[in-house]
């Protein structure tokens, strides 16, 4: 199940008769698999799940005040609020990586009334016009933006590239969203702009080490809205994820494999 799945060398070598692969993008050892001749099939997935689930975070900072959530205080005997939210109308998200999920919760910003713009290291303000979002400097996104939200794959050119001096440009009032991946960011700088106040709040999906340990500090800050990895966990998408690895497995049997990869 993506990369939760590792499928390296070492395992595939020790299944002599393994002759079919399916994944939703598992890792797998290519080159191992192209030389003993294994075929590794795909599927489809919705695009939808994980731009709503960075929106969600975004929607979130309207119904509760840092560290406050009125609905569990409610739930909890809470009389009335007592806490102020924030209008996302008029303010200014900021994108991080402008690609397939980017572009859609940048769409469903501007519904929201809000000012986008977006940046990543090979985006074009031709790319941002496509979109139909403003075209800004990395240092431009982080300190005009109310809300950030990262959307870039992670690479060993990507790691980290929100570090302490991006941190340091946002606004004391601006949240971060990362549904991407953990290591985009530098855990260590967040953790201490979170705890200093430099940025009001994080919203997280996605961690450097998951299943995320027990006693790891974003547990225990305030500041801190937090789900574990399930930007793609819907009922639709698990449909779609298994429905399709059916399908494939299906065609394959009957010898007329569809969405086959090559290793």
């Amino acid at each position: 199940m993506r990369e939760r799945t590792p499928v390296p060398a070492k395992l595939i070598e020790a299944l002599p008769k393994l002759r079919l692969i399916m994944s939703t993008v598992a890792r797998i050892c290519r080159s191992t698999s192209r030389r003993q001749k294994k075929q590794y099939h795909g599927v489809r997935y919705e695009r939808t799940a994980a731009p709503d689930c960075g929106i969600d975070f975004c929607a979130d900072a309207r119904a509760c005040a840092p560290g406050r959530r009125e609905s569990d205080d409610m739930k909890n005997g809470k009389l009335w609020q007592d806490s102020v939210g924030i209008d996302l109308c008029g303010k200014t998200l900021g994108i991080i990586g402008l690609g397939r999920l980017g572009s859609k919760v940048a769409g469903i910003g501007k519904a929201f009334g809000m000012r986008v713009a977006a940046w990543s290291p090979n985006l074009t303000p031709d790319k941002c016009a496509e979109a139909d979002v403003r075209y800004a400097t990395k240092e431009q996104i982080f300190k005009g933006a109310d809300i950030v939200s990262m959307h870039m794959q992670l690479s060993a050119s990507t790691q980290y590239i929100i570090d302490a001096a991006e941190l340091a440009r946002m606004k004391r009032s601006a949240l971060l969203i990362n549904t991407s991946r953990g290591p985009l960011i530098n855990e260590t700088a967040l953790l201490d702009a979170l705890r200093k106040g430099v940025i009001a709040g994080f919203g997280v999906d996605v961690y450097d080490q998951e299943p995320l340990p027990a006693d790891h500090p974003f547990r225990g800050l305030a500041n801190v809205v937090m789900t574990p990895h399930i930007g793609f966990v819907t009922a639709d998408n698990y449909r779609t994820y298994y429905g399709g690895a059916v399908e494939g497995i299906r065609a394959w049997l009957d010898g007329k494999p569809i969405r086959w990869r090559s290793p």
